[in-house]
């Protein structure tokens, strides 16, 4: 009894689960940025925000893990 209880519950599994297998993606790699959308962005103007960060970077001496770039003296 446990047993055929057993394989019916891995039979299922395996049904439940082969599915996605077959599923083509419905967006192309070159489509992707269809799916981003510009209201999500933090700032308005990710030049500046990139500035401003590299500023702050500099005159904390620290770097984080932003995306700023530059070196530390703040001289750019």
């Amino acid at each position: 009894m446990r047993q055929t209880i057993f394989c019916l519950l891995a039979l299922l599994a395996i049904l439940a689960v082969l599915p996605g297998c077959g599923i083509k993606p419905w967006v192309k790699p070159y489509e992707r940025h269809l799916l981003a959308d510009p209201i999500m962005n933090f700032s308005r103007d990710p030049a500046s925000a990139a500035y401003e960060t590299h500023v702050y970077q500099a005159r904390e001496s620290a770097r984080g893990a932003e995306g700023s770039q530059g070196g530390g003296c703040g001289c750019n």
